[in-house]
């Protein structure tokens, strides 16, 4: 959004002059001195719109979307009809959780603003967030039809072309942002995290090519360095991709936040005070919709998701943070953190976390009765999670742990998996998965499911058919046939994948020989691993 009187309005002399500044610092990229002087625009004159509006973007630049949006809010009245506006007011209210709102206000800036690209990508990035997709590839090839260029428009396009299997269509989108600009951090990024397309001599050539380039962020050079190690994997150069895994992810490790030892005692006092009993449920029933499906990532959840979601009762959620959220509610609500204040819940202190939970997921239960939750942070929260939810099933998907710990880190994930960026962390993370949840199924054994990746992939039938028993489903073939169900998956490494039938030979570890025996000893040392 630009800075521009779009309206007069009245001003002391004093503080036009100030307005002025604050302009002028703004194109100069001087943010900082830009938002004093505005501020004291607004200590002067509180309610000009002219100011208001110019702090609202200056918050939302600096990623305070609360105060972009009271900001956006407030000038609205005066500006009914800017399209450019109401994007910036959509794209804070979505960032704040304010979804229904949000949409209402992108989707008006359509229709001020007809011929505006920028109206039609954001409306477009925010319905692929909330997996509107078919809605949302609508938006993005509107956006493309006005602004053939326009980079963003076209990488968000072939990403959700791959959530919804349009594999072929997302490599082309891929492929052409990649045209356009060959050095495209994000769009050899997209190319390599299908997770089907192996890069040939050229590719490798294109992506050295970047990275000697220059100039990048430290996010984009990461973001090559990823490909360029799977380009050297499908090489067959093992030693040097493992290198350049090595450093992209130490990189990130300088970015990142991660504390371990804090983690540790975490799960600790997770088992330590689960180990008691909970207050018996007021409704032993309640919660029988769900189904949690824990891991770690990489390790087979979203397969797991597929096969489940192939069922004609479940609906799949994908990733979705609600029993994470009410957790982190209760405990700002007692301000004491998780898991002390557990002891201190009662019956109906849990019931009534349930239910804002159910209320919270119910979009999911529209069309179909049962729905999955699949977050990756959720296995830490099982004795809670069955404490609001008695009725619930939880599913425990874990890989081979040599396996699973490469894989992460493989991934260049989001900021928020510090975890994956160290494989000594990765192994220690993968050590407190397995031994906590190991407690969950001995401490509830009829509603919680042990799923062994490698078994599934070995003998589906029987694993599938012993998964929907535990969910109380009964069989449907349709599971069998996962890859066929046509559904909007999220994580864009498996979205390509779960399109095509079982596959057994997933297992990387032994192309990487002995650069990962250290893995291989601190798993064995903590007795996860048997040789």
């Amino acid at each position: 959004m630009s800075i521009e009187t779009v309206h007069p309005t009245p001003l002391p002399p004093a503080a036009a002059q100030l307005l002025a500044r604050a302009r002028a610092e703004w194109q100069q990229r001087q943010f900082d001195a830009a938002e004093r002087s505005v501020r004291q625009v607004l200590t002067l004159a509180p309610d000009n719109a002219d100011a208001l509006r110019m702090l609202g973007i200056m918050a939302q630049h600096r990623g305070d979307q609360a105060t972009a949006a009271d900001c956006f809010r407030r000038v609205l009245p005066v500006w009914p009809g800017d399209s450019e506006l109401r994007v910036g007011l959509g794209i804070a209210l979505h960032e704040c959780g304010e979804i229904k709102e949000a949409l209402a206000h992108l989707r008006r800036a359509c229709e001020l603003a007809p011929s505006s690209a920028s109206a039609w990508f954001n409306l477009g990035e925010a319905l692929w967030r909330q997996v509107r997709t078919d809605e949302a590839v609508a938006a993005l090839q509107r956006t493309l039809a006005l602004a053939p260029a326009h980079l963003p428009a076209r990488l968000s396009l072939a990403k959700a072309q791959a959530s919804q299997g349009q594999v072929d269509a997302a490599v082309t989108g891929f492929r052409e942002v990649l045209r356009l600009d060959p050095g495209h951090a994000e769009g050899w990024f997209g190319l390599s995290n299908l997770n089907t397309v192996r890069f040939d001599a050229a590719d490798a050539a294109g992506l050295r090519q970047a990275l000697a380039r220059g100039g990048q962020s430290p996010r984009h050079r990461e973001l090559l360095g990823f490909s360029m190690a799977k380009a050297l994997e499908d090489q067959g150069d093992y030693a040097q991709a493992f290198e350049i895994f090595r450093e992209a992810n130490a990189s990130r490790r300088q970015r990142v936040r991660w504390d371990a030892a804090g983690e540790h005692r975490r799960v600790e006092a997770i088992q330590r005070i689960f180990t008691e009993a909970m207050p018996a449920p007021l409704d032993p029933r309640s919660g029988h919709e769900a189904i949690l499906i824990v891991s770690i990532p990489r390790s087979g959840s979203t397969l797991v998701e597929q096969i489940l979601a192939s069922h004609p009762e479940v609906e799949g959620a994908n990733e979705i943070k609600d029993l994470s959220q009410v957790i982190d509610a209760e405990t700002r609500r007692r301000h004491s953190a998780f898991p002390l204040w557990a002891p201190d819940a009662s019956a109906g202190d849990w019931q009534r976390l349930g239910r804002e939970y159910l209320a919270r997921t119910a979009p999911w239960r529209k069309a179909k009765p049962r729905f999955t939750d699949k977050s990756l942070v959720s296995w830490y929260l099982v004795g809670a999670a069955l404490a609001m939810l008695p009725a619930a099933r939880v599913v425990i998907v874990r890989r081979d742990p040599v396996e699973t710990c490469l894989a992460c880190f493989r991934q260049c994930f989001t900021e928020q998996t510090g975890f994956t960026c160290d494989l000594d962390e990765m192994a220690d993370y993968c050590i407190d998965f397995l031994r906590l949840t190991r407690f969950w199924l001995d401490r509830y054994p009829d509603r919680v499911f042990d799923l062994p990746y490698e078994s599934l992939v070995a003998e589906p039938e029987p694993m599938i058919r012993r998964l929907l028993d535990f969910c109380g489903l009964p069989f449907d073939p349709a599971c069998l046939e996962f890859h066929k169900t046509e559904r909007t998956v999220l994580s864009t490494p498996s979205a390509a994948q779960v399109r095509q039938p079982m596959r057994r030979d997933t297992a990387r570890s032994a192309r990487y020989g002995d650069k990962l025996d250290p893995l291989r000893q601190r798993l064995r040392d903590a007795g996860v691993l048997v040789d």
